[in-house]
This record gives C-alpha cells, structure tokens and sequence, in this order.
C-alpha cells in the first residue's frame, strides 16, 4: 500500500508538472487585435512606400513572432502627440524609442529598456586655424591695439613737442615731426632701438626715461591680456557639464528627454519638432546647439550629407534608455516583458544591432 501510494503520487506531480509547461500563461492570450502607435523617427521608425521599417519596427516583429497578435500602427504627428495618446489610452503601446524619465514614469508605464543611447549636443564644425584668427582678431583684441596706439602717439607727441625745436634733422615739421614722433615711441615700446632717431633735449630724454619704463609694464600686460582674453574665450566655447548650455542659442525637439533635461536646469531652448528640423536651425544659425539623441543625431548627420559642416561633441549630457511605453497599469507589460527579454538575448537581435551600428 505505501507502494502503490507513492507510485499514484509520483505519477500525479509528473501530470501537474508537465501540464504546467504544456499549457500557454493566461498572461500570453491576447485574442484582439493591438493599436500601436507610433511617429517617425529615424533610424528608429521610418516611412517607407513599402511600410514601416526602423530598428524599433524589427525588434517588434521579433517580439511578435513568439505573440502571434494581429496589430496596426497609428502614425502620429510628433513626439509630444503620441505621448497623449498612450496617456490616454488611445493605443495599446508604443515601440518609439522613447526615453524613460522620471516625469513619463507617472503618465505611462514602461518595458524593459531595449537600447541604450545618449543626450548629445549637435553644433556647426569649425575650422581650427579660423577658429584661432576669429579669437585672435576679436572686438577686445582690436579695442587693446587701439588703445595701445592711442598711447604711442601720446608719447610721440610729447618727444616732439621738446625736440621740433632744437632737433629738427630728427622731428623737424609738424605733421611730419609728430609722425617721427610716433615712430620713435613705436621703436622705443618694442625695444627694437634702430638709433635712427633720439631726443637730444633734456625734457625729450626725461619722456624717453619714462617711456621706456612704461612701455615694459605696458607691453608685458598687453601680452598677459590677449593670453587671457584667448583663454577664457576658448573656455568659455568649451561644454563640460549641462550649466555650460547657458551661454549658448539651444534647440531641442519639443516633448523630448532632452527638453525635460534642459528645462530642468532652467536653460532656455527653442524648440522644434524632429532632429533633421533641430540639425537645420543650426545650418541656418537660427541656434548655436542642437541638444537630441546621440544615435538619431547620427543619422540624420549621415543622411543629409552634413558631417563636413556639423560634428557631435564627445562629452554626452546624458545617459538614455529606450523602450517600448505602455497606458498606465496596461495588463500587455506582464505579457511583453519576459519575450521582451529574450528577445534582447537572441543572435537576430545581435546581428540587427550590428548592422544597425
């Protein structure tokens, strides 16, 4: 009899074992058919005469090979459209590489991410010998020349008001002995000293002396001011953290994670509503920075044939995450997520991620 009890046992865990992997979750029969909604955004989502195509639209079609649910996609305008329609539960999810952030958290619910991406900056690429003259001959570089001319001429006239007398071979005339002045102040500021002309006057040689003490302190200072000026310009081009943005023309397209960011630090942006709109405020220097996803910057660069006139700057704002965006409290998460997963383990996933780089 204990026998036969553990043998019935047995058999009974085996039935209810086998029946629990034989038979399909309840949380993967979806019997309707799903409204996804979608904007374009290469290289994610693109419109073709064919159909929808993107990374996004392939890393769907591989989800639903295991689904096996009939769907439909409902284009919307921009960004900030499709983000009311899943509020409002007019579609069903979203696979737009749309960015998780704290504020959509408490609009809509999320998938596990699928792509990793950035917040990078976009701005019009510089020549480096041009970029060197612009700061060179800036408004503050010409500003100190001429003040430094006007000190020169100051001194020339001073030398010649005691030597037009007495030293005519040297500063004889007037505007021809005020230019000899100035020429004998030029020549003794730099401390060239050709000989060619000197003051032979007791008040001539007192202005010399303290000329050419002046121009030591002068010259030292204007060498230690165009290094300055150069440097904090230089500094002042360079973006190392998100606050730099504040001395920038800034573009960003509206609704995105990067408008969320930059509002956030209260920098003030213009918006627009794609990235090759964002990519083409700069060409037209309507703004100085476009602020957007690294990899949808990329391919609009690409694209449009523009990396000889735009650059992406190394330093990324931001790190970003992409997945699909569900209305809040959707039951097709729990559904979506576990394939979602092994989709992301898969070698035709890999293999799109490589063609995709």
């Amino acid at each position: 009899m204990p026998l036969f009890r553990k043998i019935a046992i047995s058999i009974f865990s085996l039935f209810i074992f086998s029946q629990g992997f034989s038979q399909e979750p309840d949380s993967l029969k979806i019997n309707r058919k799903l409204v996804i909604g979608i904007t374009e955004t290469p290289p994610f989502v693109e419109k073709r005469p064919q159909g929808y195509s993107g990374l996004s639209i392939a890393s769907w079609k591989i989800v639903n090979e295991q689904l096996q649910v009939a769907y439909e996609f409902k284009e919307y305008e921009n960004l900030g459209s499709l983000l009311n329609a899943l509020e409002n539960g007019e579609v069903d999810l979203s696979v737009n590489p749309i960015t998780v952030t704290d504020s959509r958290m408490k609009r809509m619910d999320f998938s596990q991410p699928y792509f990793i991406s950035y917040t990078s900056v976009a701005k019009r690429k510089e020549n480096t010998l041009m970029k060197h003259i612009k700061n060179l001959f800036s408004w503050d570089f010409f500003s100190v020349i001429a003040l430094l001319l006007l000190v020169i001429l100051i001194f020339g006239i001073l030398v010649w008001s005691f030597e037009r007398k007495k030293n005519q071979e040297e500063f004889g005339g007037n505007l021809k002995g005020i230019m000899q002045g100035f020429w004998w102040s030029a020549v003794t500021m730099t401390t060239v000293g050709y000989g060619d002309k000197s003051p032979r006057t007791t008040g001539g040689r007192i202005v010399g002396l303290i000329w050419m003490f002046m121009a030591v302190i002068i010259i030292s200072s204007f060498t230690a001011g165009i290094a300055s000026s150069l440097t904090v310009k230089s500094i002042n081009e360079e973006i190392t953290n998100i606050q730099d943005l504040e001395r920038f023309d800034v573009t960003t397209v509206e609704s995105s994670s990067s408008q969320e960011l930059l509002d956030l630090y209260n920098i003030e942006n213009k918006l627009v509503n794609s990235g090759a709109e964002g990519l083409q405020s700069i060409l037209k220097d309507e703004s100085t920075l476009f602020i957007y996803d690294q990899p949808i910057l990329k391919f609009e660069i690409e694209r449009g044939g523009l990396s000889n006139e735009l650059e992406i700057l190394g330093q990324s704002l931001k790190k970003d995450y992409y997945s699909y965006a569900f209305p809040k409290d959707s039951k097709l998460l729990k559904t979506m997520n576990p394939i979602l997963i092994r989709t992301l383990k898969s070698m035709e996933w890999a293999a799109l991620i490589k063609d995709y780089n």
